[in-house]
């Protein structure tokens, strides 16, 4: 029953915008998925056909990277230009006795 009252307040797909079919109580032609923010319970609907090609959430929140840089940790986000650069020129490199 919870569906389908939110998928009447926003009966879009939330990944390709296609009308959601809601057939009484149920959806007709899509999946709601749940997931909890920090405490908070944030209901999606997608259709089933972005429900097959990814049934997670992918954008769902912006992920910040930190790195050290001078000597303490920081944003990368925050970085100068200079800096920024120079972070995606880095190379990772594994000893081959971890891998």
């Amino acid at each position: 029953m919870e569906s389908a009252k939110i998928a009447k307040e926003n009966n879009f797909c939330r990944d390709c915008g296609k009308k959601v079919e809601i057939e009484g109580e149920e959806l007709k032609n899509a999946k709601m998925l749940v997931y909890d923010n920090q405490g908070e319970k944030i209901k999606i609907i997608k259709c089933d056909d972005c429900f097959k090609k990814n049934p997670g959430l992918a954008d769902f929140q912006k992920c910040e990277v930190y790195s050290r840089i001078v000597g303490y940790l920081r944003p990368v986000g925050q970085w100068n230009a200079g800096k920024k650069q120079e972070y995606g020129e880095r190379k990772e490199y594994k000893p081959s006795c971890c891998n």
